[in-house]
């Protein structure tokens, strides 16, 4: 495989031009890259800090150690088997929600389309209850299952809802916000009609919190996150071909409604997966797209700043939630208080724009 590098006449952006032994060529533009290592790198430093933080503090060389198999034995209990799969969780989940606003934004053209404001989020939630509250069943399995056909019933109705020749984005995410204010009062009657004990775990866990995650629930998720990471591999090079409009993507020979619609039940399966595991973490999926934006410089939203962007937010708002306070306090507290911050500061930039 050889490589060299090209100045780029659109945009004056610098790329990579990698020919490989079959003849195939992709242009990699390099400032992506290169925001992309370093946001990973920044979780990864992130983590390890997160790894060595606690009641039983351990230095990062040591968490280090341990990782690679030469820590102690009580250091490899602590940074393994008790912290380990929390911290992998808060990346592998901040890295789906991250893709999933990337995906939903790039569908509807729009910085606030993120699964948040449309109601995904909600609908795996009100799924989730339900086998939570109504069916009484608290196993993983249950509960992801809940929150996945939650999610997907959701999608489902506001797609339906919002087609009319077509799914125009300001449409979707209108459609979108009406349903979800629907099912926030769903979730709050099915919490006041539980007993308190049931409806005070459910409300906790709709917070959205990491807190007591084992390698039971780390594992499925990282095969569920893996197998959705090789669909969105496979249909993402269609999406800048969409965001040109449908019009121009059917002249270019992708079929418009299939590829959206395949886009959005991959989103919706890693924000349900999300919410299955740690309940419905706010904001994150609707402030790393643009994020990762303004560092990459992109004409448009791209997937891996996005994910790396969210590994990041999820990964630092864990520490805060797990650290700075006396309490251990759900992660999305903390992601929902930057989030404000972030949507103010987003809507004062649209309305100056405009």
């Amino acid at each position: 495989m050889t490589a060299r590098s090209s100045d780029a006449v659109d945009f004056g952006r610098r790329l990579l031009t990698v020919r490989t032994a079959s003849r195939l060529s992709a242009r990699v533009d390099l400032r992506t890259v290169l925001v992309v290592a370093l946001l990973v790198l920044a979780a990864a430093a992130i983590s390890v800090v997160a790894l060595g933080s606690g009641d039983f503090p351990i230095a990062p060389g040591r968490v280090l150690a341990a990782l690679v198999g030469h820590g102690d034995e009580a250091e490899s209990l602590v940074v393994l088997h008790w912290r380990l799969p929390r911290v992998l969780m808060a990346f592998v989940l901040g890295w789906a929600l991250g893709i999933s606003g990337a995906i939903f934004q790039s569908l509807t053209r729009n910085p606030l389309g993120s699964p948040d404001i449309i109601g995904f989020n909600t609908g795996a939630y009100t799924g989730a209850l339900i086998v939570i509250l109504t069916l009484n069943q608290t196993s993983y399995y249950a509960i992801g299952g809940g929150a996945l056909i939650g999610g997907v019933a959701t999608a489902l109705a506001v797609y339906l809802l919002a087609f009319k020749r077509g799914v125009q984005g300001f449409r979707l995410i209108i459609v979108g916000i009406g349903i979800s204010a629907v099912l926030a009062s769903v979730n709050t009657w099915l919490i006041l009609k539980a007993n308190l004990a049931n409806a005070m775990s459910a409300s906790t866990w709709g917070a959205g919190t990491l807190n007591g995650i084992v390698w039971d629930q780390a594992r499925p998720a990282l095969i569920g996150a893996a197998v959705l990471s090789v669909g969105v591999a496979f249909a993402a090079h269609r999406m800048p071909v969409l965001a040109m409009g449908d019009d121009t993507a059917q002249a270019l020979g992708v079929r418009a409604e299939p590829t959206r619609l395949t886009m959005i039940v991959i989103a919706v399966a890693l924000t349900a997966l999300s919410t299955a595991v740690a309940g419905p973490i706010a904001f994150v999926a609707l402030a790393a797209p643009q994020l990762a934006r303004v560092l990459t410089r992109s004409a448009g939203v791209t997937l891996l700043p996005a994910g790396a962007m969210g590994a990041v937010i999820l990964t630092a708002g864990d520490l805060i939630a797990a650290r700075t306070f006396s309490a251990r306090l759900p992660v999305g507290v903390i992601t929902v208080a930057i989030g404000g911050l972030y949507l103010i500061w987003l809507l004062a930039r649209e309305a100056r724009r405009q």
